[in-house]
């Protein structure tokens, strides 16, 4: 007998979007050696650690290293002392009342909206807002809830909310009912928000027909607009059907460093075979424990310093410096005539291409043209086709060049 793969693997037509990407940059090097290349595409940040962050960081290396205080396995679901400051002082301040036992350390949002489909069966249909993050989808994918890849750039079995230009970037409710549903804003990767009206029909959705929403709010600390919700339980009602994930990536600079979170309120449930109810928060504890040994003790005690007097001022500054940036890529691609959305609670600008270019075309005529790499939208989804992502990410001094490259061209 020989060993047989998981078939589902071979359902993912195409290269992992940001693989792609880099292929194609690394030939396009590799020709032009000389090139000054400007990074706009996968969303890294430039901004080094908090100051407050690397002194905590290095004092709990320190303390590794010293028999009185070397700290070996700690909790599979995070430290009291991080758990703490996240209740207390990115909840509580909402009106937001969590139990540390539903609140799990992780080391990434990524790898939480990636793995958070395990805990549940396979006969559960999915939605997805279209475009969408690749991992909620690929992710599905590899698991065996679809079938294969359509002519249309979508799996068969998943139902795909299309969001564009054409309906403000708002998705409509199902028109068939859907068991778990991936929403992420602000959004990556339009940038676009829902209000909380808008979400609240989300939620009443999901209560109405025993579904959960996955809410990934990665980039909740850019929201500049007041009916913006941070976080999907300012909702009400929705403490019972939603599974929320942050990250401290994109607001403190984890990205290298990875540590982030994720929600479970006890008052979700899924159903078995049976119809028995069963709230979720113990199945996830119970993934995490068998296959998750927990963040480390240096990075935690790094993520608490985030909660800071200090470490707040600090990603204020840098969070303004990245909003800043946005600002200047969405005024200078106003002025060339492009249609442009998002970059005002996100990090992030969806562009729609030029006409009749696709989103690739875009992308290698920046690449070729401009020295810029950003992200074709078809990437993210069929509904992505026809648009660009850049990221606000860069430097200030980067993004100004990139832009004034950009003015160049002939589009």
């Amino acid at each position: 007998m020989a060993v047989k793969i998981n078939e589902n693997y071979m359902l993912i037509k195409s290269n992992y979007l940001f693989a792609e990407i880099a292929r194609r940059v690394d030939k396009f090097q590799e020709e032009n050696p000389e090139a000054d290349l400007i990074k706009m595409g996968i969303g890294d940040v430039t901004i080094p650690l908090p100051k407050a962050v690397v002194r905590e960081f290095k004092r709990a290396v320190d303390e590794m290293g010293e028999k009185e205080t070397f700290m070996g396995y700690g909790p599979e679901q995070g430290y009291s002392f991080l758990i703490k400051e996240i209740i207390e002082k990115d909840y509580a301040p909402l009106g937001i009342n969590l139990a540390e036992d539903e609140v799990f350390i992780s080391d990434g949002a990524k790898c939480d909206t990636g793995n958070i489909q395990e805990i549940f069966g396979l006969e559960n249909t999915i939605a997805v807002t279209d475009p969408v993050y690749p991992v909620y989808v690929e992710s599905n994918v590899m698991a065996g809830r679809s079938g294969a890849m359509d002519e249309d750039g979508k799996y068969d079995g998943m139902v795909y909310i299309p969001c564009t230009a054409e309906n403000k970037f708002t998705p409509e409710l199902p028109e068939t009912p859907v068991d778990l549903i991936y929403l992420c804003y602000p959004n990556n990767p339009t940038g676009t928000t829902l209000t909380k009206d808008e979400l609240q029909k989300w939620v009443d959705y999901a209560r109405e027909n025993q579904s959960i929403i996955l809410f990934d709010a990665a980039y909740e600390a850019y929201i500049t607009e007041d009916n913006i919700p941070h976080s999907i339980y300012e909702i009400e009602g929705a403490r019972e059907v939603a599974i929320e994930f942050r990250s401290f990536s994109k607001n403190a600079g984890f990205t290298g460093t990875r540590c982030a979170f994720t929600v479970v309120p006890k008052e979700v449930k899924a159903y078995d075979s049976e119809g028995e109810a069963h709230s979720v928060n113990p199945l996830w504890n119970r993934r995490q424990t068998t296959k998750f040994n927990g963040v480390s003790y240096p990075v935690q005690v790094a993520a608490k310093a985030v909660y800071s007097e200090e470490g707040q001022a600090e990603i204020k500054k840098s969070i303004a410096y990245y909003m800043q940036n946005a600002e200047i890529i969405r005024e200078s691609l106003k002025e060339m005539g492009l249609s442009i959305y998002g970059g005002v609670n996100s990090p992030y600008i969806w562009v729609k291409t030029p006409e009749g270019m696709t989103s690739w075309e875009f992308f290698d005529l920046l690449l070729h043209d401009a020295n810029v790499v950003g992200t074709p939208g078809v990437g993210f989804g069929p509904s992505g086709e026809g648009y660009f992502r850049i990221t606000a990410f860069n430097t200030l001094e980067n993004t100004k060049e990139a832009m004034e490259r950009i003015s160049k061209l002939e589009i």
